[in-house]
């Protein structure tokens, strides 16, 4: 069973939303997104594009644990639309995604609670018209063992529901590499314990 710590969603498409309110107009983007330089590029983007704009105020969560997080106004009033676009990031629990969205002014002041109100409603849009993907966390590994143990080796990594990626040779051994969900990982090393021949290295996790 796949734990929910192995697994997060994202995008892999941009996505867009819209509300207008006594003539603003406010034109969301739901962008996938992993660093704040693309963000940045994105963002500067967007500014060139829609100059006529008054704000491009904006929202990112990236990572799939340790996550950072940013949002700003852009000069609206004291979080009234980088924060009500980030809590939609939370309420939809999506990382690894910018969120953008500009306004036109449209000569009538909304105050605060419009102006939540206003980016919110564009930001649950573009994420509601977004194609939400669930991803996984994998724990990936490399072992060798001996020949003698390749039944042993195998019967193992189907009883751990371990996925191999690639199997070959090394030192005239067999050589396997292979993913498992990240919270299995210490199950890993328990499970040839019985097996001396066998040398596991774990690699990385993604």
């Amino acid at each position: 069973m796949t734990s929910k710590t192995d697994a997060y969603i994202t995008i892999d498409t941009i996505s867009e939303g819209f509300y207008k309110e006594k003539g603003s107009k406010f034109l969301a983007f739901a962008i996938p997104c992993t660093n704040k330089v693309d963000a940045k590029r994105h963002i500067d983007g967007f500014r060139k594009e829609h100059h006529q704009a008054c704000h491009v105020c904006f929202a990112w969560r990236f990572g799939a644990e340790n996550y950072t997080d940013r949002y700003s106004d852009d000069g609206e009033p004291n979080n009234s639309a980088g924060k009500p676009i980030f809590g939609q990031i939370l309420s939809f629990e999506v990382t690894n995604i910018l969120i953008a969205v500009v306004r036109y002014y449209g000569g009538t002041n909304l105050g605060v609670g419009g102006l939540i109100t206003a980016y919110k409603t564009a930001a649950k849009e573009a994420l509601q018209q977004a194609d939400l993907k669930t991803r996984y966390i994998v724990a990936h590994f490399t072992l060798q063992h001996d020949y003698q143990d390749t039944g042993n080796v195998m019967s193992v990594l189907n009883k751990i529901k371990a996925q191999i990626t690639n199997q070959g040779f090394a030192n005239n051994q067999p050589t396997i590499s292979f993913n498992i969900n990240r919270s299995d990982k210490e199950k890993v090393m328990t499970s040839f314990e019985p097996y001396p021949s066998v040398q596991i290295e774990h690699i990385k996790t993604t």
